[in-house]
């Protein structure tokens, strides 16, 4: 008898450990591809889930990568860029879309996805940057700079897709923004004003700045999320590196928690209602209880400067990108630059 209540004993916390073990790791890694001849930031992906390829921008290598989006084997090395930030890919057409720009000097190239040549280019200001694409007026919505001195104001400038046009701009205060969010209907644009230490709310009819939510305390304002059907939206900041929700019934904050060091991307999964943020050496994990409460329940490994990363809800997978660039203020050197894919755990 008693033998046998010490095998159930152990059994019982054996599969505690383990299901404890399962909730503490929501992200299993399953495959890495080093990139030992990439150099630099790695920044913004895109999938075309028809094509199975993945693309990836190499800031610093000036070129943007072509990988096979279940191996995460590279197929194809896409040159001629200067420094490119973003990327949207569109199956109707079967092109790319990449923002390029440095400190003098931007343009959005149009990129064929079949032949992988530059097929055109629209001259912006400079330091293009982060972009956002709107699905329903198939606008790319671009970050630059402006033509007015010392930096009070800054530009995201309107791409037509279809046409490959500049169709308007909208200015924005302070020298430098970083992500974006459009609502589903196309009607409001979330910005991460890190020029300003604010979310700027804009109106996309009008194209005008309709509310400011002030962080008066936070800068480096980094990956953004927006949660619809719960009227919230996720910020993050690197200083302090902090997990920000706000109400976007009332631009007031809901709740703050502490997160992964030098984050940049943020990923919201609503279906099993957490927040993926990526920044160096960890992803954090914040699951959503109900729209006012939340909780960090993991922080995974990932890599140094680990910070952006994209979510193909498909596949249940995310990818993330290590940098091989140095950590700004320290001596440590960069790591070998990389693409890591982990599967989604229920």
């Amino acid at each position: 008898m008693k033998k046998s209540l010490a095998i159930f004993l152990t059994l019982f916390v054996v599969l505690a450990l383990e299901a404890k073990a399962q909730k503490e790791h929501p992200l299993k890694l399953i495959a890495t591809t080093p990139l030992p001849d990439l150099v630099g930031d790695l920044e913004f992906f895109a999938p075309d889930l028809k094509g199975n390829r993945l693309f990836l921008c190499a800031e610093n290598s000036k070129t943007v990568e072509v990988f096979d989006l279940l191996t995460g084997k590279r197929i194809h090395t896409i040159a001629g860029f200067g420094e490119p930030h973003d990327i949207v890919y569109l199956p109707d057409t079967d092109q790319l879309i990449v923002t390029d720009g440095g400190d003098d000097f931007g343009w959005v190239e149009r990129v064929s996805a079949k032949t992988y040549q530059i097929v055109d280019k629209l001259k912006l200001p400079n330091a293009v940057d982060e972009a956002v694409f709107d699905p329903v007026d198939k606008y790319f919505y671009v970050e630059s700079g402006s033509e007015e001195p010392g930096g009070k104001t800054h530009l995201v400038n309107i791409i037509d897709t279809k046409n490959f046009k500049l169709v308007g701009n909208i200015t924005l205060p302070g020298k430098s923004s970083s992500a974006m969010a459009i609502d589903h209907a196309g009607e409001k644009l979330y910005v991460n004003n890190s020029g300003t230490s604010e979310i700027a709310v804009v109106d996309l009819r009008t194209r005008r700045v309709i509310a400011r939510w002030p962080l008066p305390e936070a800068h480096n304002l980094n990956g953004l999320a927006l949660d619809e059907a719960n009227h919230r939206l996720f910020s993050a900041t690197r200083n302090p590196p902090k997990f920000w929700v706000f109400d976007t019934n009332t631009g007031q904050i809901v709740i703050t928690l502490a997160c992964t060091a030098y984050n940049d991307h943020m990923i919201f999964d609503p279906v099993r209602k957490r927040i993926y943020i990526t920044g160096t050496e960890t992803a954090s994990v914040i699951e959503q209880r109900d729209a006012d409460h939340y909780e960090n329940i993991a922080e995974v490994p990932t890599g140094y400067r680990a910070k952006t990363s994209i979510f193909v809800p498909e596949l249940k997978r995310i990818y993330i990108a290590l940098s091989g660039k140095p950590m700004p203020g320290t001596s440590k050197p960069g790591a070998q630059p990389a693409i890591k894919i982990y599967q989604v755990q229920p």
